[in-house]
């Protein structure tokens, strides 16, 4: 009789560690967070990971991995569904930070890129006026193929005005890519963004995260403005309306002391004019009768 040996498949050591973290992360923090890592460099993760490696920690993931690790955790809601989303190249974010304010230091965190052929331009990509510092030569077709002006001064390339060479969404052709590239002209925004989130339970999507810092801001000054109007014409004392609540009563005070005629070194500018005022009407109707002033 004859014995058959299995053999187990021996994991790399950098895989067996990636599973056993990715089983180990997600209960000791409450924020997982998925990026795609589109047009992400290494340097941007670099930079992240130094800037802030005491508050996430980020993870280049193999979906299988992850996805067999997930499998395992226990106890952390929302978990399978961030599973479901691990498509392409990916990266997980651990972290306590909410995941609002983490897609907010993301995006204050971009760089700009040069534009490559077939890329979409994000915002309209002006060729500013000037010296390019370019000697003459075959650049001189580009610069014709992208409509913009030139002119041969002192043995450079002078653009003669500002010019704009791609609108927004407009497809960057290879050659104006290999123009803007020679101005020195990066007109591609990158860097991560967190697609998909879970967070003590809730499941958030790119769209849930993504928020206008200053519509809030102004929302607010415009809601704290409306707030004090109606507190200061209900007369609702409080540190904000002392000082509204005090100039209107004494505008109050000054209108009720001229009606009723009380002279007052504040009132008398307004009383006295309008009692000669009274005084010249009577005047004018006691002429009517034949009366006249002696």
């Amino acid at each position: 009789m004859s014995t058959q040996v299995v053999q187990r498949k021996s994991y790399p050591k950098k895989k067996r560690m990636m599973y056993q973290e990715l089983q180990e992360l997600p209960k000791a923090y409450n924020v997982i967070a998925l990026s795609k890592m589109t047009k992400v460099r290494a340097s941007q993760l670099m930079l992240l990971r130094k800037k802030f490696r005491n508050e996430i920690r980020i993870r280049i993931i193999k979906n299988k991995i992850a996805k067999r690790a997930f499998e395992h955790v226990k106890n952390v809601a929302g978990i399978e569904n961030l599973s479901n989303e691990l498509e392409g190249q990916c990266a997980l974010m651990f972290t306590n930070i909410s995941p609002f304010k983490l897609n907010l230091i993301f995006s204050q965190n971009k760089v700009l890129l040069p534009a490559k052929g077939g890329d979409i331009a994000p915002r309209e990509i002006t060729v500013p006026a000037g010296n390019t510092g370019i000697a003459p030569g075959p650049v001189l077709s580009e610069f014709k193929v992208a409509n913009v002006a030139t002119r041969i001064d002192q043995g450079t390339i002078w653009v003669n005005k500002d010019t704009v060479v791609a609108k927004p969404g407009d497809v960057i052709s290879q050659q104006l890519a290999s123009l803007l590239s020679k101005l020195n002209i990066k007109p591609i925004e990158a860097g991560i963004a967190v697609n998909f989130a879970i967070a003590e339970g809730l499941l958030f999507k790119e769209q849930d995260l993504k928020l206008d810092v200053q519509a809030y801001r102004d929302e607010l000054v415009r809601s704290f403005q409306e707030a004090l109007a109606l507190a200061t014409e209900a007369g609702y004392m409080t540190p904000e309306t002392v000082k509204p609540l005090l100039v209107k009563a004494e505008q109050h005070a000054r209108s009720l002391a001229a009606e009723a005629g009380y002279i007052a070194p504040d009132t008398a500018e307004f009383v006295l004019p309008k009692a000669q005022a009274k005084a010249q009407a009577v005047a004018n109707e006691a002429k009517k009768k034949g009366y006249e002033a002696q």
